[in-house]
C-alpha cells in the first residue's frame, strides 16, 4: 500500500509542482508529472533515512513538494541547456 499511496501523492504534488513553477516545460505537464512522483521517492527515500518517517510511512505532502520542485528546477536546467 505504500508504494501506491507514493504514487498518488506524487501524481498530486506534480500537479501542484506544476502551479507553484509555472512556465513553459521543455518536456510538458506529463514529465511534470512523472517529476512529481519522481520527488514523492526521493522525499520519501531521504525521510526514512534521516528519521522523519518510518519505515513504512510515505512522504507528506508538503515534502514531496519540495522534492518536486527541486526537480523540475534541475530538469529545466538541464533540458533547457540541451535545448540551446
Amino acid at each position: 500500500m505504500s508504494l501506491i499511496g507514493t504514487l498518488i501523492i506524487g501524481l498530486l504534488v506534480g500537479i501542484a509542482a506544476k502551479f507553484l513553477m509555472p512556465g513553459k516545460d521543455p518536456g510538458g505537464f506529463i514529465v511534470t508529472i512523472a517529476l512529481g512522483v519522481a520527488g514523492a521517492f526521493v522525499a520519501t527515500f531521504l525521510g526514512q533515512r534521516l528519521g522523519i518517517y518510518r519505515a513504512d510511512e510515505a512522504a507528506g505532502f508538503i515534502g514531496a513538494v519540495v522534492g518536486a520542485v527541486i526537480l523540475l528546477f534541475l530538469y529545466r536546467l538541464i533540458a533547457g541547456k540541451r535545448a540551446s
